[in-house]
């Protein structure tokens, strides 16, 4: 018997079998047979329905005369235009190799001269005869549905790739709690790293507490020895999804196929945004503001109603916040009672040479670095050659915009040259015997000559220099 006609036997089965008790008079079989009919049940497929009274009686009788399997639909079959004999040697060929598709068992047989068959008419026949199963062999897997019973129990955190903001591409970092579907911490960033996935889970800490534990894939950034420290240091478990099942990680990607169906498509409608900072802001508004007062269809209410029944998680205090999302490598201390760290150099406690310490620091700040060993501070790493300040995967969110000084040193320069075009004589253009000579004294009452107009040779000239002064 197939899995579905299987299932809708047993769905027969579990609404008769108090209908088959013996001790039952016909009255209180009568009474019983009303009462079911009256209500709704979940049928094989997850949906409601309702059964009548005739037909609870019809599958009784098929019950009390054939048993377990006169429950199960009748198979229905319809006249096949594919000849008995290929579809028998496909079958033969399925089960010699479980791995062939039926694309490949149909190519297979084509090859062989048995005959053409589609590949879908094979997949049919194959889900008939119960061998549809998977490249690997096995038949394919059932996922059954799973949700915590309280608030913080676990947080499932996944990467959606975003739109284009800025010229760049943005990453979002997000956790939603299984059991009341709220998303407490999330990130829009410029990178798919660790410092991101930090930023988000943190700001789900800040505000909702520490969660039991934290439900992720195998990403790079959810594998990273820093974000394990993390959860280290605050006491929550981690626990990876298996490879290729996505389906696992259901609810944050139903969240995420929100995301883009109703913010994303929204931010493209208003012509994106000017930077990740008013993305980020927008985006919380809409998370606050939309997805956490909108009824869930899973859950049957909005997030942030079921979110006030629930349980109050541990707020860590400011310096354990801290420590937890400080970053830590190791290194062995040098017969000079030094380490190095990403090309910097630092001096440490001599009674450390030969040790393997923990350095302990800020990412964005490699100049103060903590040092540890087994669990015990061991003062600080003394600063002798720095050549990064920074981790190198401690990439700022954006390049300042550099800012405009409002002067134009080129237009200057050629505002002043013009000017002082203007007020300079043009000396190359005398020619040197072309000086007039110097005029008769003027008789006294006679008008001057035209020379009169010219030039006094015999007073100094004067005129402004290239500094502005005056010169003669």
């Amino acid at each position: 018997m197939d899995p579905k006609r299987q299932a809708t036997a047993l769905f027969r089965y579990s609404l008769i079998r108090e209908l088959a008790v013996p001790e039952l008079s016909a009255a209180e079989r009568g009474a019983l047979v009303r009462a079911l009919a009256t209500t709704d049940h979940a049928g094989p497929d997850g949906r409601r329905v309702s059964v009548s009274p005739v037909t609870l009686r019809r599958w009784l009788r098929a019950w009390q005369a054939g048993g377990f399997e006169a429950l199960a639909p009748a198979l229905r079959h319809q006249p096949t235009r594919t000849a008995a004999e290929i579809l028998a040697a496909a079958e033969v060929a399925k089960r010699e190799a479980p791995k062939r598709t039926a694309a490949q068992v149909a190519r297979s047989l084509a090859e062989a001269g048995v005959g053409n068959v589609s590949a879908r008419t094979l997949q049919r026949h194959f889900a008939r005869a119960g061998l549809n199963t998977r490249p690997d062999g096995h038949p394919p897997r059932a996922l059954g549905r799973f949700e915590t019973t309280e608030f913080g129990a676990m947080w499932t955190g996944d990467a959606l790739h975003g739109p284009i903001v800025a010229g760049r591409k943005v990453y979002l970092f997000a956790f939603v709690d299984d059991w009341s579907r709220t998303i407490p911490g999330w990130r829009w960033g410029l990178s798919e790293d660790t410092l991101r996935l930090e930023a988000a889970l943190r700001r789900g800490i800040e505000s909702r507490g520490v969660p039991d534990r934290t439900f992720v894939d195998n990403g790079s950034a959810f594998v990273c020895g820093q974000f394990h420290r993390a959860l280290a240091v605050l006491g929550i478990r981690i626990v990876h999804s298996t490879p290729g099942h996505a389906a696992s990680r259901g609810k944050i990607e139903r969240f995420f196929r929100t995301v883009r169906g109703q913010f994303l498509v929204e931010m493209e409608a208003r012509g994106g945004a000017r930077d990740p900072a008013e993305l980020n802001e927008l985006f919380g508004a809409w998370v606050e503001g939309v997805y956490h007062r909108t009824k869930h269809s899973e859950i049957d209410e909005a997030p942030i109603e079921r979110l006030k029944r629930g349980r109050r998680l541990r707020v860590p205090t400011p310096a354990e916040l801290r420590e937890a999302f400080l970053w830590a490598e190791r290194r062995v201390v040098t017969k000079t009672a030094s380490v190095s760290l990403f090309s910097n150099h630092y001096e440490v406690d001599p009674a450390l040479v030969g040790a393997r310490v923990e350095l302990v620091f800020d990412p964005f700040d490699l100049t103060d670095i903590e040092v540890r060993y087994q669990g015990r501070a061991m003062g600080k790493a003394i600063p002798r050659q720095i050549g990064r300040h920074t981790h190198p995967q401690a990439r700022p969110e954006a390049a300042p915009e550099p800012k405009a000084s409002g002067i134009d040193y080129l237009g200057l320069v050629a505002a002043r040259v013009a000017a002082e075009e203007c007020r300079r004589i043009g000396y190359a253009t005398m020619a040197a015997g072309d000086a007039p000579e110097a005029p008769s004294p003027a008789v006294a009452g006679e008008p001057p000559g035209d020379e009169a107009d010219g030039p006094d040779w015999d007073q100094p000239v004067l005129f402004e220099g290239a500094e502005g002064g005056r010169a003669s």
